[in-house]
């Protein structure tokens, strides 16, 4: 399957273990040549005769909903070249191009300059390295100078006919990896990675005291607390969350105990590991919302570290790795 979009060029890295066993090898950004883009577009080539091209780009995991945006609203579906209509069957070799159209930005999103720390992009996704104290979304609290709003700035200035889709939302005093789609379609296959637990999230965090086990799975259902908009709590008719936990080290700083922690998301709630370390007694370092204290660090100090996933259009395992802040750094290395 080709793509049409952008040019990139790769070099393969260093491979490095994860907290949980695996070895990662990484992937870089070494070039990028930018063309000229106008739409978004997949080819396939057909391998069996007689399948219906609906049929087809449904086991291509292309919904109903973008088969209809590619018919009404500037996309196109090509068989051999030729405009056809989905019911049209098909040969082996044939050649599917599928052109999807320009998409709009979502209402009240503004596009702006803005720094970013690009880890990754290509013709479908983008990996940013999100600095703690930035929102990956407006709101209203924060409605500009955000992630999404310095993403915006950069399709626009680089004529990507795309809206913002973030597939992996950070808070706004978390940092680490973050991951955006190009494309809805794109958006879509991660959505699917997701529900088959192909894409994974792995953090690293300092909390307060001394964890007793060293590698756990918090199983425990997460809600909205009563009277606020924002906390959330353990709570039996909440959504389920999983989160898995391992210690790296346990340390004292200025004779109060804390531990460095590993954790991997199986689900992804809001606030999900924020409010299972509370839950748990051992709440992240400079997080007051959820009982910590900020005598050591100015914010909760939690690191998106690890994204790994299949690319959506190659299908090639992608990792990406990004090093804890200098704020953590320092609370880990100076005790």
């Amino acid at each position: 399957m080709n793509t049409g979009f952008l040019k990139k060029k790769f070099v393969l890295q260093d491979s490095v273990p994860s907290h949980f066993g695996e070895e990662y090898v990484i992937r870089s950004l070494k070039t990028m040549v930018k063309v000229e883009v106008e739409r978004f577009h997949l080819e396939f080539i057909v391998q069996e005769d007689g399948k219906l091209l609906r049929d087809f780009l449904a086991e291509k995991n292309i919904s109903k909903r973008t088969l209809t945006a590619v018919k009404y609203d500037g996309g196109q579906l090509l068989v051999n070249g030729f405009e056809r209509d989905v019911r049209v069957p098909l040969s082996i070799g044939d050649k599917v191009d599928v052109f999807f159209p320009p998409e709009k930005l979502s209402d009240g999103l503004l596009a702006e300059e803005g720094e970013l720390n690009i880890v990754y992009e290509d013709e479908a996704i983008l990996l940013l390295d999100k600095p703690a104290g930035k929102s990956t979304i407006p709101s209203l609290n924060h409605q500009f100078g955000t992630m999404a709003n310095y993403v915006a700035g950069k399709f626009r200035r680089e004529q990507i006919p795309s809206t913002v889709h973030i597939v992996t939302r950070l808070d706004h005093n978390t940092s680490g990896l973050l991951c955006i789609a190009k494309n809805r379609h794109i958006h879509h296959l991660f959505g699917i990675q997701m529900i088959n637990a192909t894409f994974k999230r792995e953090y690293e965090a300092i909390v307060e005291g001394h964890v007793a086990k060293n590698d756990f799975l918090i199983n425990e259902p997460i809600g909205r607390k009563e009277g606020s908009i924002i906390e959330r709590i353990v709570r039996g008719d909440g959504q389920e969350a999983r989160t898995n936990v391992r210690v790296i080290d346990r340390f004292e700083k200025n004779g109060e105990p804390f531990t460095h922690v590993a954790l991997r998301l199986q689900t992804g709630r809001t606030h999900q590991i924020r409010t299972h370390m509370k839950w748990l007694g051992h709440p992240l370092a400079g997080d007051d919302l959820y009982g910590g204290t900020k005598h050591m660090i100015s914010r909760q100090a939690l690191h998106c570290t690890t994204l790994s996933f299949y690319h959506p259009v190659s299908g090639e395992e992608k990792v990406f790795v990004s090093e804890v802040p200098k704020d953590m750094k320092q609370l880990i290395m100076e005790n």
